[in-house]
């Protein structure tokens, strides 16, 4: 029981930490040209692959004319494009431009510089420890 009650604390304390950082960093995300729904559809995209409106919708937990919405402002910011899925003449893919991509980046790069600010505060010794946990926990 003590094992779990101990997971348990682990458990309670990481969910914690991953919010407080996703929160931190989410601050770049002011100063870039896109909102933070838009960027996450970018990363789908970016990181997974084209893919039509419903697994874009799914993979962002958002009902289908949401991510309509969202792809509607991608589209005319010139961030991804349509093309006709092969499979299915009445579905669309969704897809990455050049320069959705770049704002993606930019993006994240800009989150990346805010956690490595905030671990720059931290003892070396400390984030050594915390890349050794992260590799245990997610290798």
């Amino acid at each position: 029981m003590a094992r779990t009650s101990e997971r348990r604390r682990v458990a309670e304390r990481l969910h914690s930490a991953a919010i407080h950082v996703l929160r931190y960093a989410r601050q770049a995300d002011r100063h870039s040209a896109i909102g933070p729904a838009q960027l996450s559809a970018l990363s789908v995209l970016v990181y997974g692959g084209p893919c039509n409106l419903r697994e874009l919708a799914g993979a962002e937990q958002v009902a289908p004319p949401t991510m309509t919405r969202i792809v509607a402002a991608l589209r005319r910011g010139g961030y991804v494009r349509l093309k006709r899925s092969p499979d299915d003449a009445r579905s669309s893919i969704v897809e990455t431009t050049a320069k959705g991509v770049a704002a993606l980046e930019k993006a994240r790069a800009a989150r990346l510089d805010l956690i490595d600010e905030l671990l720059s505060r931290k003892a070396h010794a400390d984030i050594v420890l915390l890349g050794k946990a992260l590799a245990a926990i997610f290798p």
